[in-house]
């Protein structure tokens, strides 16, 4: 019998459910798709579904009660506003990046699902070191978590998870095929001596994330980290849980990631595509001229705009709400130190390191 037609299944259990989740939020759209309560659903709220199930282990009132808390944030917060808002270079100029990296099917040694069947991921790089002042970027906490969830909302309209069509496998059944990569890039900065306004905006990020975006990374790196680092990480790895480990790796040089994610990553990464600076993706500055994506000028998904909003929240000037960690999204995070004196872009890291140690994470 089919997860249609099987109230006891799984997604058959929390599709039944997703009407009354839907009306207790006044709200029905996630990750830029508008959750259907049509009997068949398509297959884009199907997808949702399964993300929520797969993040909760199958279990049904898990999954619910997270889908609910993130109707209501996605209301309150309107994160899909901050990807069209205008934000501070001086602050955020250089920080993320998103692009789409093809010829992912040419990486040898790659045993995972991660990649199987597809020719390109879409990134999202994270290079802390080029924050020139670090008391700036993180010091207005709010105004830091809305320009991180901007870069991740526009990494999600990458997705294209509302037309999307193939189905997500069920739990412990393969790999799905709707996440994208992450890469932080910890070149010229150090771990030690964190500053509590970063300790700060790390907390809030990191719950965030957890609790708001499940199931949409396949794979994490940390890039540029200390070679003694890496020694720690992988005595870590140990009592990690072993979906949590294996979606994490680190690299003490940037050039490495052409290993894991193939030729088609940025030169400054030891691939043969264009720098982040030239080829990437990201926010709107306040410069008077928009964000436009140069992933690829061939494509016709380097000029599509952000599909619009659902329905009409609250201000994008709202307070951001406490997030309440879900324990059952792994906590796939990353170490944020304080930087250097030696300001890092992105052209420059395949350089060593200058980081001395680890302090905390942050998404």
């Amino acid at each position: 019998m089919s997860a249609e037609k099987d109230s006891k299944h799984p997604l058959r259990a929390l599709q039944l459910r997703l009407p009354e989740l839907i009306k207790e939020a006044s709200y029905s759209e996630v990750f830029h798709v508008d959750l259907s309560t049509v009997d068949p659903p398509p297959a884009s709220t199907t997808l949702i579904l399964q993300k929520f199930l797969r993040a909760n282990e199958n279990d049904v009132e898990r999954a619910a009660a997270q889908l609910l808390g993130v109707l209501k944030w996605r209301k309150e917060y309107n994160p899909r506003a901050a990807a069209d808002e205008e934000f501070d270079i001086d602050k955020f100029g250089g920080l993320g990046y998103i692009t789409v990296i093809k010829g992912t099917k040419s990486v040898e040694g790659d045993k995972s699902d991660d990649f199987k069947g597809k020719d390109e991921v879409i990134v999202s790089w994270n290079i802390y070191g080029a924050a020139k002042d670090t008391a700036k970027v993180f010091g207005d906490v709010d105004a830091f978590i809305r320009w991180r969830v901007a870069l991740m909302e526009r990494s999600l309209a990458r997705l294209s998870l509302s037309t999307a069509t193939l189905p997500i496998p069920d739990y412990g059944q393969g790999a799905d095929p709707y996440q994208m990569v992450q890469v932080h890039d910890y070149l010229s900065v150090r771990f030690l001596r964190m500053d509590p306004t970063i300790r700060a905006a790390s907390s809030r990020i990191i719950a965030l994330f957890q609790a708001q975006y499940p199931e949409l990374l396949s794979r994490k790196f940390f890039v540029n980290v200390p070679v003694v680092m890496g020694w720690v990480y992988a005595g870590m790895k140990v009592f990690m849980a072993k979906d949590t480990a294996r979606k994490l790796s680190m690299l003490s040089y940037g050039e490495q990631l052409v290993r894991e994610l193939g030729p088609g990553v940025p030169v400054e990464y030891g691939g043969k595509g264009p720098s982040l600076v030239d080829g990437g993706e990201t926010v709107r500055f306040k410069t008077g001229d928009p964000a436009v994506s140069v992933i690829d000028p061939d494509s016709t998904a380097a000029s599509t705009p952000l599909p619009p909003a659902t329905s009409t929240p609250t201000a994008a000037a709202t307070p951001l709400p406490a997030a309440a960690s879900s324990s059952a999204t792994p906590a796939t995070t990353a170490p944020l130190m304080t930087q250097s004196k030696s300001n890092a872009t992105p052209q420059t890291a395949q350089s060593k390191s200058n980081a001395t140690g680890p302090d905390d994470t942050v998404d």
